[in-house]
């Protein structure tokens, strides 16, 4: 038991090296071959700080604890808004962009919908059960290469020199040698965190939903609180938001698209009010976005944020 506890620990460690690793090399290899930096950022960058929650989602939906699975992409998506983007906005009040604000953020909410509606089979056709069946996964698929097609359609044209200047270019041997290592790590990495995730929800008489929703979903979103809080201190609101948006998206179209794609997903008991709360959690960024300073987070509203995630994590603890 002992081990499973600091395999555990240190399966976050590997997580987040392997994603770091995968996009360094798969980045290198990509300069190499005179890819452009918006491109890179846009897919290699994005899908690596994704990979945590892919990694654990794929290997929780193979053993059946789906209860983690969810939990761990709707604990990352409202620690990504309330806790993340409020230290982001309390270290620098975060400029947002008209086109985040009415297109890309309206996008997050809708996605937010969609999983409700897919999940809603009890409510909806009065089934016995609500699952994610792969046909839901494929749609959540294709909406996601929607959404890839206009993200690229709105880099065209853009460059970014000083970003392509920080892409560390390495020998092809070197490179191939840290995706491999990458994903070797992920994937143990991603193991262990679910075994342990499994072990302490048991041994604490918890559910494996509020282990997902807590320690999971915090370690794996561990990207995105490095590369917004780094982007805020260095007054970068395009990334530290854009991060953030982006990645909710990616998790529900992408991560949890493919999850249910490769072993449909049972909706665990409760979990309509987690998909709620990430919808009203989404939509509070939008009308705070468009009051106060109109298209900007204020150091106040950075704290609200903070605020809020603390009264969501006693909440979860009560429910237990």
């Amino acid at each position: 038991m002992i081990l499973t506890y600091f395999l555990f620990v240190i399966g976050f460690i590997l997580l987040i090296k392997g994603a770091d690793w995968l996009v360094d090399g798969a980045s290198s290899l990509a300069k190499k071959m005179k890819i452009s930096a918006i491109v890179i950022g846009l897919t290699i960058v994005a899908f690596g700080t994704s990979m945590p929650e892919f990694v654990v989602n794929i290997l929780a939906g193979i053993k059946g604890t789906a209860d983690i699975a969810l939990g761990n992409i709707l604990g990352s998506n409202i620690i990504n808004i309330l806790l993340i983007l409020g230290i982001s906005a309390v270290i620098y009040p975060l400029t947002v962009k008209k086109n985040t604000a009415w297109k890309e953020i309206p996008l997050a909410i809708l996605v937010v919908v969609v999983l409700w509606i897919m999940s809603s089979d009890v409510f909806i056709d009065n089934a016995r059960a609500s699952f994610l069946s792969r046909a839901d996964g494929l749609i959540m698929l294709l909406f996601f290469f929607i959404f890839l097609c206009y993200i690229f359609s709105i880099s065209i044209g853009q460059r970014e020199p000083e970003q392509e200047n920080k892409i560390k270019e390495y020998s092809g041997f070197i490179s191939w040698l840290m995706i491999f290592g990458g994903l070797v790590f992920l994937i143990f990495g991603g193991k262990w965190i679910v075994d342990g995730a499994v072990l302490i929800a048991k041994s604490l008489g918890v559910s494996e939903s509020l282990i997902g929703l807590t320690i999971v979903a915090i370690g794996t979103s561990l990207p995105e609180l490095a590369t917004s809080v780094t982007a805020a201190w260095k007054k970068n609101s395009d990334i530290a938001i854009g991060n953030i948006i982006g990645s909710n998206i990616f998790n529900i179209f992408w991560v949890l698209g493919f999850t249910a794609f490769i072993s449909p997903l049972p909706i665990p008991s409760g979990a309509s009010v987690d998909i709620f709360i990430t919808l009203v959690v989404t939509l509070v960024l939008f009308v705070f976005v468009l009051t106060g300073s109109k298209y900007k987070l204020s150091r106040k509203q950075g704290i609200t944020f903070i605020i809020l995630y603390i009264i969501y994590i006693i909440y979860l603890i009560k429910r237990g």
